[in-house]
């Protein structure tokens, strides 16, 4: 964001305290920003990336703001919410800066219907702009206070935030009717599976562990339940305070466009070092990802018990110390 963000300090663009810089990515430089700048960051990783650099980082904004920055995300639904969100927040300008594979250009093109900007700066492959804030302009951008699926209630920009996964759906269906006492569901996002799994006999204990803040808060109001503990937190380094006898995930593939194995590779890692010695590994994944190397290299047992022509379930257990 910095060489566009430069492009508009000089070409007009003021900022002032106090400002709040609305979902940047590990690729976003902020060091010409202040550190007392807000930073909005729901996901885990990137907020404790913002925390450790000094800024004042939240999963949920906090108050108002003169002038706030959008950066852009994938999600359509989820970009329009942030620029609605950020009018309400700010008195001043809101900025927006995006990549061309964000959508930034046909975004530009929808807010110019509603207000004046200035810019664009179009520069890396991307556009910056800015607007005086007119959160009347933007009330239909608002996310729904309440978004239901299938009567889960999910957000935008939240994985399969339009439906129940099919994966998922997989891999609830192949699961054994007990699963042991202690159960993590890694990467349990709005809480499909973590619903299915309180049906199993015996368990006395459910960690639902989300990298997502707004996921996980869908999580809470889908999976009430005694036994859940919930935890935000990065699902490649959490650990349980006490060992898990089986772990359930359907891990992500990306935090980008492109597709990262390694982070699925990590969950597989993670789940092993928080499994009993004789715990179990329910992982589901699709068809194209590499994981049976990762699988026999952390635990004693590999088997695939079923899957299609997109996804495949594994059963993992005993794993390697």
């Amino acid at each position: 964001m910095s060489p566009r963000l430069d492009l508009a300090l000089q070409s007009g663009l003021t900022l002032t305290q106090p400002l709040t810089v609305l979902g940047p990515s590990l690729t976003s430089d902020l060091s010409a920003l202040p550190r007392e700048t807000q930073v909005v960051q729901p996901f885990k990783p990137f907020h404790d990336h913002f925390a450790n650099l000094g800024f004042s980082v939240t999963p949920e904004a906090q108050g108002p703001c003169n002038d706030a920055i959008v950066v852009l995300p994938r999600a359509k639904a989820l970009a329009r919410s942030m620029i609605q969100q950020a009018c309400t927040l700010a008195s001043g300008a809101v900025v927006v800066d995006g990549a061309k594979t964000d959508g930034v250009d046909s975004l530009l093109k929808d807010i110019r219907k509603r207000v004046s900007i200035e810019g664009p700066i179009s520069k890396a492959h991307g556009k910056i702009f800015w607007f005086q804030s007119d959160a009347k302009a933007f009330v239909d951008w608002a996310a729904p206070e309440h978004q239901t699926v299938d009567g889960f209630q999910t957000a935008p920009g939240v994985f399969s935030a339009d439906g129940v996964d099919p994966a998922s759906a997989l891999l609830l269906s192949a699961l054994p009717d007990k699963l042991g006492a202690r159960v993590a569901d890694l990467g349990a996002g709005w809480g499909f599976l973590s619903a299915g799994l309180l049906q199993a006999p015996g368990l006395k204990s459910l960690h639902l562990v989300e990298a997502d803040h707004t996921a996980l808060t869908c999580a809470r109001a889908n999976v009430s339940d005694p036994r859940t503990q919930f935890h935000w937190a990065d699902a490649v380094t959490w650990r349980a305070s006490e060992p898990i006898d089986t772990v359930v995930m359907n891990p992500p593939f990306h935090t980008s466009r492109n597709a990262d194995p390694a982070l699925g590779q990590g969950f597989i890692t993670s789940a092993a070092k928080n499994l009993t010695r004789n715990g179990a590994l329910w992982l589901v994944a699709n068809r194209h990802l590499p994981y049976e190397t990762t699988l026999t290299d952390t635990f004693a047992q590999v088997e695939e018990v079923t899957g299609d022509n997109r996804f495949k379930v594994f059963h993992a257990s005993r794993p390697r110390r």
